[in-house]
């Protein structure tokens, strides 16, 4: 980790080892929508939901993986399985979420994440069935 991402500063009084910080994930800052209101949300997803249907967010959103294996897909990407200690990230706006469910059907999956969205305006806006078919060539194909 380079001296652009340091999150430790050497203390020389310090009888304790130092913490141990390693960088998950990095990307360039994306635009956020004016007015943006800031959430970090906790999400438990229990064994083998679905979890939310297609939809999108009105900004862009950082996710770690707590437990468990999060199924992930976003319009014009593959299907992708995230496991505990992944990231992830979605930049919002007309992009369609496709899925966040849990790809374990014995096991709970958690994740984090944190959202920049319109303050006052709801953070998942559900993608109607006639969006989806207008839409479906921008959908990667399914494995």
């Amino acid at each position: 980790m380079g001296n652009e991402h340091a999150h430790h500063l050497e203390n020389p009084n310090a009888t304790t080892p130092p913490p141990k910080i390693e960088l998950v994930s990095s990307v360039p800052a994306p635009p956020t929508p004016d007015n943006a209101e800031v959430m970090t949300i906790h999400v438990t997803l229990p064994p083998g939901s679905e979890g939310n249907p297609p939809h999108r967010h009105t900004g862009p959103a950082f996710g770690f993986v707590i437990k468990g294996e999060m199924l992930f897909e976003l319009e014009g990407e593959q299907q992708r399985v995230l496991k505990a200690g992944e990231s992830f990230w979605e930049p919002g706006g007309d992009l369609i979420h496709y899925q966040d469910g849990n790809n374990l059907p014995d096991a709970e999956t958690e994740f984090v994440v944190t959202m920049f969205g319109v303050a006052g305006q709801p953070m998942l806006i559900p993608v109607s069935a006639e969006e989806l078919e207008e839409r479906r060539d921008r959908r990667a194909p399914r494995p």
